[in-house]
C-alpha cells in the first residue's frame, strides 16, 4: 500500500470534530439542549489550550469528563475551541477547550458516540480509567455515568472508529 500523503486519518478526525462543533453551536444560539440530549465530553486536560483552573487541574491531572445537561452558562464556540461554565461541588467554573484535546463524545439519549486519538504530550497512552465531573444541578445517577455508558449494550454502528481509515505499519 501506498503511502498516504493526503493525511485521510487526520481529515476525518477534523470532519468528525465537526459534528460536534456544530452541535454545540446550535446548543449556544438557543441555550438550552433540545430534547433529552446531553453530553459527555471527555478531554486531555494537559493539552495545548486547555484552561481550567489549578484546582480542577491538580484534581484531574490527565482527562477529565464534562456533562453538559441542566445547568452551564455562557456556552461560546470557535472554530477551534469551546468555552463553557459549569459548577463543580457548588463552585462555578469556566473552562476554554480546543476540539483537539477532546477524546470522546457520548451522547446517552440517542447512543451517539465518537473516539478520538489524541496523543499525550510524552506520547504515551493514558489508562482507560475514566474521570467524570458533575454540574451541581445533574442529578447523580445510582451508577456512575462512565460505568453506565460502559455497560450499556451498544449497537452495531453507534461508534465511529478511526482505525479503519488509519495508516497500516
Amino acid at each position: 500500500m501506498g503511502q498516504d500523503h493526503i493525511r485521510y486519518d487526520i481529515l476525518a478526525q477534523d470532519a468528525l470534530r465537526g459534528v460536534i462543533r456544530k452541535v454545540l453551536s446550535e446548543v449556544a444560539a438557543t441555550g438550552r439542549l433540545p430534547g433529552e440530549h446531553h453530553f459527555f465530553i471527555t478531554f486531555l486536560t494537559g493539552a495545548p489550550g486547555v484552561r481550567i483552573s489549578q484546582h480542577l487541574k491538580s484534581k484531574y491531572p490527565e482527562q477529565m469528563t464534562i456533562v453538559i445537561q441542566h445547568q452551564f452558562w455562557e456556552l461560546k464556540i470557535t472554530e477551534t475551541t469551546f468555552e463553557i461554565g459549569l459548577s463543580f461541588s457548588d463552585v462555578p467554573e469556566k473552562l476554554f477547550i480546543p476540539f483537539n484535546a477532546i477524546r470522546g463524545f457520548y451522547d446517552p439519549s440517542v447512543n451517539f458516540e465518537l473516539e478520538f486519538d489524541v496523543p499525550l504530550a510524552d506520547g504515551d497512552e493514558l489508562p482507560d480509567a475514566e474521570i467524570t465531573a458533575y454540574p451541581v444541578s445533574a442529578e447523580k445517577p445510582e451508577e456512575t455515568p462512565a460505568s453506565k455508558a460502559d455497560g450499556e449494550e451498544k449497537k452495531p454502528g453507534s461508534v465511529v472508529s478511526l482505525d479503519a481509515f488509519r495508516k497500516k505499519q
